[in-house]
């Protein structure tokens, strides 16, 4: 009998374990009781500037002046956060530091979190919110391939110029005819010359190159990329673009962003929390691309060259060649050093294509300085009046170049090399990170545009919230008066596993979404499922076994059923996550995290429970 009594009983350590686990997803659960408080985000336009003390007092004297009512201002990382007390003071201050400040900054529409500080420096954050739960703006960008083709069409044509003179072969006439390469040469034997060149380039190891269009009796050739070429340009035009937009919207702190590739040439772009468009259409504007050509000496023709402004030193000029060696797309890395004299640097490193052009560009120009130009679409704002007399801000867009450098040659470049004279290292940081991500391979233009209100975003949060109460109400009901004692366990272990849910997800910093909360209606139905499995298992046991070997056999023999069953839903929520995209991803996310909790609750928690209810007991009798 003392024998049949200790069967069912947990060692210290069982449920030290337990409790470790509910207490790290009790603590890490916790900040999500904190409500978010309607906020602003203010960052410098000028990427590469951080925001300050000085614009940080700035945006307080304006709203004193205005006196409009802030909770809290303060400076974090790299842009300024001012929470507010309700969302028309937000919407209101918004509205107000625009006017004053145009396009100096850009304003960001937020919701801010609550959390107590002693939660953040145990890593305790908030779940974050999908768009269709916390609002925000939705775009849908083409990326424009026929511009990428153009661009590499006259780097080429720039480098087969530099080739054909170089090898003396002679040409009448050169130029980029309907996206194809046009040239015609002088003589047969230039023709021939130039012919094998083409062939010797575009070899057939990974698909030809180039498709060559022959007219042997006019001299002419002509050049066109191949549909492996093209597709080539296409993935790493929109490839690059993908790599750029993340940079820029992770840049400016806009809560959990989704920047992905749809289609072939397609890329979203999702801002959950942002509920101003033209905000959200100067944040993905913020991209750029860069260009290196050497600058204009005495010998270069006036037609031939233009003057650019530094982007540092606006008072301050240089005269650049029209002809560009090589574009920021060519990039590949940039990172920050220091030269022998300890003075700050930036090593470059380009693709080979990039690489060839750079040294045909410097082999015969050591001496000469190389510029760095930086290409970027800005919008202008000005503040105006409407036909009604009201004060509106009116927006044009323009393509800015600076020079943000302009370093001597001192040996011929190739794939790698370093930029000098780049100022302090702060300074050569920013390079560096402007040349890693600030290169836009293509140009873009907005096909479809769609902002969640937050209004809708917090109708699906009440609506979701309900579901799951509603269902989490009639399980428990049902638990209760079928099981009685065993169902009270299985209701405990059932809030014990949606705690779970909710901080192993604000742990790993996953998105909730709509669809996420339809996985953790499903959680519910399938935890409950395995207590179940179970209870039905306990009860075929007592017809032929005391009841203590009733629940200890109960408990053992139905959790190979209970595994089985949760592995193979598993997979196939890992196999939703790996192939799926947005919502599909955001059901996979809690459904796979409910499987694991629901498992170890009822297995672990509900087992514990029933331990400590019936554990070292003679039981003569089981209700169950």
């Amino acid at each position: 009998l003392d024998q049949l009594k200790k069967v069912n009983k947990f060692s210290i350590y069982q449920y030290l374990l337990i409790l470790v686990v509910l207490a790290v997803g009790f603590i890490y659960a916790l900040p999500n009781i904190y409500p978010t408080q309607p906020s602003i985000q203010v960052a410098y336009t000028d990427s590469g500037k951080s925001a300050d003390q000085a614009l940080l007092v700035e945006l307080k004297d304006i709203l004193s002046n205005s006196q409009s009512e802030y909770d809290e201002i303060f400076l974090r990382e790299n842009k300024i956060v001012i929470k507010f007390g309700d969302v028309n003071e937000q919407l209101a201050s918004k509205t107000i530091l625009q006017n004053a400040l145009l396009d100096k900054v850009i304003i960001a529409l937020n919701l801010e979190p609550s959390t107590p500080q002693w939660l953040k420096d145990l890593g305790g954050n908030p779940v974050k919110l999908g768009l269709d739960l916390s609002g925000g703006v939705h775009f849908l960008l083409e990326v424009d391939i026929d511009t990428a083709k153009q661009g590499r069409l006259e780097l080429l044509l720039d480098s087969y110029r530099k080739t054909f003179k170089e090898e003396r072969i002679s040409y009448d006439k050169s130029s980029i005819n309907d996206l194809a390469l046009f040239f015609q040469f002088s003589d047969k034997a230039s023709y021939n010359k130039a012919l094998k060149k083409y062939r010797d380039d575009s070899p057939a190891i990974n698909g030809v190159q180039y498709i060559i269009t022959e007219r042997p009796s006019t001299n002419i050739l002509l050049l066109e990329y191949s549909d492996v070429a093209l597709r080539e340009i296409r993935d790493y035009a929109v490839g690059q673009n993908l790599v750029t937009l993340r940079n820029r919207v992770n840049e400016l702190g806009v809560s959990e962003p989704i920047v992905q590739r749809q289609g072939s040439n397609r890329i979203v772009v999702e801002l959950p929390g942002v509920q101003d468009p033209t905000a959200a259409k100067k944040i993905i504007g913020k991209t750029a691309n860069l260009e290196f050509r050497l600058e204009a000496n005495s010998r270069t023709s006036p037609l031939r060259k233009e003057e650019f402004n530094f982007k540092e030193d606006q008072f301050r000029t240089a005269f650049l060649e029209n002809a560009v060696v090589a574009s920021g797309d060519r990039v590949t890395n940039a990172n920050t050093g220091f030269d022998e004299s300890g003075f700050a640097q930036v090593n470059i490193t380009l693709d080979m294509e990039g690489g060839r052009a750079m040294q045909k560009a410097t082999s015969g120009n050591i001496g000469r300085r190389l510029g760095v130009l930086f290409v970027e679409q800005k919008t202008k704002s000005e503040l105006v009046t409407n036909e009604f007399g009201e004060k509106i801000i009116e927006q044009t867009s323009y393509i800015e170049k600076n020079i943000i450098s302009l370093a001597t040659v001192q040996a011929v470049l190739g794939t790698s090399f370093r930029i000098t004279g780049v100022g302090s290292p702060a300074e050569a940081s920013e390079l560096a990170l402007l040349l890693r991500a600030g290169a836009l391979a293509a140009p873009m233009k907005f096909v479809e545009e769609r902002t969640v209100g937050p209004s809708l975003g917090k109708e699906n949060i009440e609506l979701g919230i309900r579901s799951i109460i509603i269902g989490f109400s009639m399980v428990v009901l049902f638990m209760f008066f079928y099981y009685r004692v065993f169902g009270l366990a299985a209701n405990f272990s059932l809030v014990i596993n949606l705690v779970l849910i909710t901080g192993i997800m604000s742990l790993l910093g996953a998105t909730l979404t709509l669809p996420g909360i339809a996985g953790i209606v499903l959680t519910v139905g399938m935890a409950v499922d395995a207590n179940v499995l179970i209870f039905s298992r306990i009860r075929e046991e007592l017809k032929e076994k005391d009841p203590q070997l009733a629940i200890r056999d109960g408990f053992s023999r139905a959790f190979v059923t209970i595994f089985d069953a949760n592995i193979t839903t598993l997979i196939a929520a890992l196999i939703l996550y790996v192939i799926g995209t947005g919502p599909v991803k955001g059901f996979a996310i809690t459904l796979s995290i409910g499987i694991v909790t629901s498992m170890f609750t009822a297995i672990m928690c509900t087992r514990g429970i029933v331990n400590l209810v019936y554990g070292n007991k003679n039981i003569k009798e089981l209700r169950i």
